[in-house]
């Protein structure tokens, strides 16, 4: 930690309350996170949020190749220092939210991992985006606050499942890999976070996914109304034709939408 607060306070850096900038030191656990994103020689890296470069460093020794988005100008004079022993690591200063798909896949091809340690304030739309891009990434590693990481790995029915539970299932499986303490961070943080992996799959690749996507943003856009109410809303249906879409698919016309899993939601969509 002593050394990137030396290079931090050489660079005369400051942090940056809106871009939610907490710097993994670690080494040890800088080097799971590449582990957990199984990270290979013949890969390339798109990292968004490298912030002091201590990941992207670590990235970089392991893949063919880094690009690294990052949206804060004040840590270029940091991350040239910091990757000064990385030359296959490339930093673009750009907010990724605002960078199209058509960049993105100029920068690093249709063949690549995300990594990342997100802004806890761009975590849910980040995630969303890369899964649901046309050009997504075979894996999506993150860091992420222990409480959205439970959010997306929550089964069916829990408190903490929810519409992003069931959208990232649609698409690949989520798992944490481990729970980071907020010490491991400096400046410290004042929650714990987790690293979520999500490995993409093709399970409902011939679905239709966008009647599948309006049908879970349908089911839970009310969490205390019955799913019957919440698809009669959003699908112009009348009630009685929402609920015998209901029972034909195998549920209960009193059903929540918060205890159908993502291949409920498959299912029922055949039936809208």
């Amino acid at each position: 930690m002593s050394e990137i607060k030396d290079v931090l306070a050489k660079n005369s850096f400051r942090f940056n309350k809106r871009f939610g900038q907490n710097f993994i030191t670690d080494t040890n656990l800088l080097d799971a996170i590449v582990t957990d994103a199984g990270i290979n020689a013949d890969d390339t890296v798109l990292e968004i949020g490298p912030g002091a470069g201590t990941l992207t460093s670590r990235l970089a020794r392991a893949a063919k190749k880094v690009v690294a988005y990052e949206i804060d100008e004040n840590l270029r004079p940091v991350l040239k220092e910091i990757l000064a022993d990385s030359p296959n690591a490339e930093v673009v200063f750009k907010d990724v939210c605002k960078v199209t798909d058509a960049e993105i896949e100029s920068a690093v091809g249709r063949n690549y991992k995300l990594v990342a340690n997100l802004p806890y304030y761009i975590t849910t739309p980040v995630i969303m985006r890369f899964i649901e891009c046309d050009n997504r990434p075979a894996s999506i590693t993150v860091m992420v606050q222990k409480e959205v990481g439970d959010r997306l790995v929550a089964a069916a029915g829990s408190a903490e499942y929810g519409a992003i539970t069931a959208a990232v299932r649609l698409e690949g499986d989520a798992a944490i890999t481990r729970i980071v303490p907020r010490r491991m961070f400096y400046p410290v943080p004042n929650v714990d976070s987790c690293v979520v992996t999500v490995t993409m799959h093709d399970r409902f690749s011939g679905e239709d996914k966008e009647k599948i996507k309006k049908l879970i943003r349908a089911a839970f856009a009310m969490r205390r109304k019955t799913l019957a109410n919440n698809l009669s809303s959003a699908f112009s249906l009348s009630k009685e034709d929402a609920v015998n879409a209901i029972t034909k698919a195998g549920f209960l016309a009193t059903a929540r939408g918060e205890t159908l899993d993502v291949e409920d939601f498959v299912r029922l969509s055949k039936f809208i």
